[in-house]
């Protein structure tokens, strides 16, 4: 049992991957909320736990509520509903995360997650208070769970990777981009129905992902202040006359080029790359992670 802790802990905190991070802060913040919350209802009848999550973790869309619960649009995004609504976003945070990761390197994706959250904090905020079809529900409506942080990681990847393909069940292979696009025109209509913040939330972190790989393509890295929070490390000055130190420093591949062939990947694909292009990526991923 011991062993079982330790590689959960590992694998949270020192395999070097964000997805791994991420899911277990989901998953722990899930255990903790639901597991005491069931007992309590189990002997009291009351379901005052997971009263109490909503009231002061979900995000609310009333801007006085809000005033007196600032944290909400960070904790928000790492609360679930229910069993059904934490495992499909997980799934879908491993599995996209992980080509992202394998294109972009494990230091982004956290960055990424976050700003992707708060993009669709932003949007359904705005919008519960702007269009008059919420004006009933405003006063109580609220929003949980990572849905808007894994959209901007699906069109975010999508849009850097558009022809990349996967095998889904009952589909076969299907490019990302027709992925992407299904997601995004399905959380629009959706949002006539029953979880119209969800969805609003959805689409403000999916115009995120959108835009953080189109300025990524330009040079611009919005997530580097928030990667920089979470990646701290001493300053060292190395100096060596070793010639064979110095070639090998010197392989790490310039921001430049790197641009460059993300720019390329964005308009023709992945497939477009030459050998050559594909190893700079291949080492710009190995030393960002």
């Amino acid at each position: 049992m011991n062993s079982f802790w330790q590689d959960i802990r590992y694998k949270m905190l020192q395999s070097g991957s964000r997805i791994n991070l991420l899911i277990g802060i989901n998953v722990l913040v899930f255990l903790l909320i639901n597991i005491p919350g069931t007992f309590l209802y189990l002997f009291m009848g009351n379901p005052m736990l997971n009263e109490f999550a909503n009231e002061y973790l979900a995000l609310p869309a009333s801007l006085p509520k809000l005033a007196t619960r600032f944290w909400t649009p960070v904790s928000y995004m790492f609360m679930h509903a229910d069993i059904f609504h934490i495992l499909f976003n997980m799934l879908w945070l491993f599995w996209m995360g992980q080509i992202f990761e394998e294109y972009l390197g494990k230091k982004r994706i956290l960055g990424l997650y976050i700003m992707g959250g708060l993009a669709g904090a932003a949007l359904y905020i705005l919008s519960f208070n702007v269009f008059p079809a919420f004006a009933g529900v405003l006063p109580v409506s609220y929003v949980v769970g990572a849905s808007a942080s894994v959209m901007a990681i699906i069109i975010a990847t999508a849009t850097l990777l558009p022809n990349y393909t996967i095998y889904l069940m009952f589909l076969g292979p299907v490019k990302l981009k027709w992925i992407a696009l299904f997601y995004v025109v399905i959380d629009f209509l959706s949002i006539v129905g029953p979880n119209a913040g969800g969805e609003i939330a959805h689409l403000g972190g999916a115009l995120l992902g959108f835009i953080y790989i189109k300025q990524l393509n330009r040079g611009h890295d919005w997530g580097r202040s928030v990667d920089s929070v979470f990646n701290q490390r001493p300053k060292v000055k190395v100096v060596s006359q070793n010639k064979t130190y110095q070639q090998q420093t010197s392989s790490v591949p310039r921001q430049e080029e790197i641009d460059r062939i993300l720019d390329k990947i964005s308009q023709s694909g992945y497939d477009s790359l030459n050998k050559h292009e594909k190893e700079v990526l291949f080492r710009a991923s190995k030393h960002d992670g």
